[in-house]
């Protein structure tokens, strides 16, 4: 549970506020005093309380009325009414129409630091529960960077900097090269390790609806809003919000989110007042934001101010010693408590001289599916994906892989002389790969039929077809 909440105490007796704030505050709980509605809707517009004390009676407001209200426009907010004997009857009505609860003059000090810590515990659950359903990853454990080579352990250094401030952060790279990772790396290392971490997608967002998804909205503010509900700021405050993609964030939102970065508030839409947040913003992008801002498709102030601290991911092509390390990992993730997984040395050839360019996501699905081809717990280059497993003929050994072997068979077509015996048929050219993986599993026809991607029942029919064996 979050460690320190914020109270507002709301009387128009100068005293009761004053021993309200004394008594019931603590080093995990901030008590705020107001003696009128007027000023109670000004503290609330300026900052997040998570439970308020509410005298029934106040100056310029009825209480059940401003009760209602404030369940209305701070619907995660629990709200506890102080009333005298004689208005019992109203409290009750008042709990019907959302209250959290009721407790009557004079009051006992001890009774009502109960009923608040109890608001607070119900609110922050409640809270907890909304932000896990929009937190993608949520129960992801802490977050390394894999890698030895000079580029990721730059980027290392970088996240190691940066992530105890709260300055925003903006990560660069291709597609697949691990920025999502990266961002969970800064925020475990950061002081909101233990807070929200909400991660949204911004190519996800419909343009109608991004700026309700992002700031919320009131009832009524457009056709569909039935009710007010918060948005992922709400979600995400005092914690961490990832904006992946946001170059893809439509042009009419980028300025709301300019305000705040600037000002650390927003509006939810359809609604007049300012709520103030208190997020660390992280955010990523595979595009050039500098060429969209030429391009009049992102907004220059934005840009400048999300810019602040930059940390570029490395693609994989870029660092390819760091394959077995990445590999290594994968397989102990993927695996599914198969420990003794393990890539034989022709296979790893082959994903030392591929291109990858899906990075190491890329990398992380080429595992995945071979996990399921190996044999014997073993991942061999016929394991592989076509367009990796055709390198093996470049890395020695017999050439060919499943599926994709048959332009290394008719390259191999040549006499002891080195002349060629010209080009083969089709035909030719099959029953030459089926003899090529038979001999490369030594004749096991269960891992041949395996490799070549057929039933055991279709290699035993070209077998005979091939008059092969």
């Amino acid at each position: 549970m979050r460690t320190t909440y914020t109270v507002l105490a709301v009387d128009d007796e100068p005293s009761i506020g004053k021993l309200l704030e004394k008594e019931l505050s603590t080093p995990t709980r901030t008590v705020h005093v107001a003696t009128s509605a007027r000023q109670a809707r000004e503290r609330l517009r300026r900052a997040t309380y998570e439970v308020v004390v509410l005298d029934i009676r106040l100056p310029d407001a009825d209480g059940i009325e401003f009760m209602v209200e404030l369940r209305q426009r701070y619907p995660d907010t629990e709200v506890i009414l102080i009333t005298g004997h004689g208005n019992i009857d109203n409290a009750v009505e008042a709990m019907k129409l959302g209250a959290y609860d009721y407790i009557t003059k004079p009051f006992n000090l001890t009774e009502l630091e109960v009923v608040v810590e109890r608001a607070y515990q119900r609110a922050f659950l409640r809270n907890e529960n909304r932000a896990l359903r929009h937190a993608r990853d949520g129960a992801r454990p802490a977050v390394t960077l894999i890698g030895n080579s000079q580029g990721i352990k730059g980027v290392r250094y970088l996240i190691e900097k940066v992530a105890p401030t709260d300055v925003p952060v903006l990560i660069t790279g291709d597609s697949g090269a691990g920025k999502e990772v990266a961002a969970h790396a800064i925020q475990s290392l950061g002081t909101r390790a233990d807070k929200p971490f909400i991660i949204k997608n911004c190519a996800t967002l419909q343009k109608e609806l991004a700026r309700s998804e992002l700031f919320g909205h009131v009832r009524g503010s457009f056709t569909g809003a039935l009710e007010n509900r918060d948005g992922l700021m709400a979600f995400a405050n005092k914690g961490t919000l990832f904006l992946d993609e946001i170059g893809e964030l439509p042009v009419e939102v980028q300025a709301s989110l300019l305000r705040v970065l600037e000002n650390k508030t927003y509006r939810r839409v359809g609604e007049k007042d300012h709520r103030s947040c208190d997020i660390r913003l992280i955010f990523a992008t595979n595009r050039s934001l500098a060429g969209e801002v030429e391009a009049g498709r992102f907004h220059e102030a934005l840009y400048h101010r999300i810019n602040v601290f930059n940390i570029e991911m490395p693609p994989l092509r870029d660092r390819k010693e760091d394959i077995p390390l990445l590999a290594e990992f994968f397989l102990a993730r993927l695996g599914n408590g198969r420990d003794d997984l393990r890539i034989s040395d022709r296979a790893m050839a082959c994903l030392m001289q591929y291109g990858w360019p899906g990075n190491v996501r890329e990398l992380r699905n080429v595992l995945e599916r071979s996990i399921i081809l190996a044999e014997n717990n073993l991942i061999t280059e016929h394991a592989l994906p076509r367009e990796l497993a055709g390198l093996a003929g470049g890395v020695g050994g017999a050439g060919g892989g499943m599926g994709g072997g048959a332009a290394g068979s008719a390259a191999g077509q040549h006499g002891a002389g080195g002349e060629s015996q010209g080009p083969l048929t089709l035909e030719a050219m099959e029953r030459e790969h089926i003899a090529r993986i038979l001999e490369f599993y030594d004749n096991n026809r269960s891992l041949a039929a395996t490799a070549l991607g057929i039933s055991r029942k279709t290699l035993y029919r070209k077998m005979r077809e091939y008059d092969i064996g």
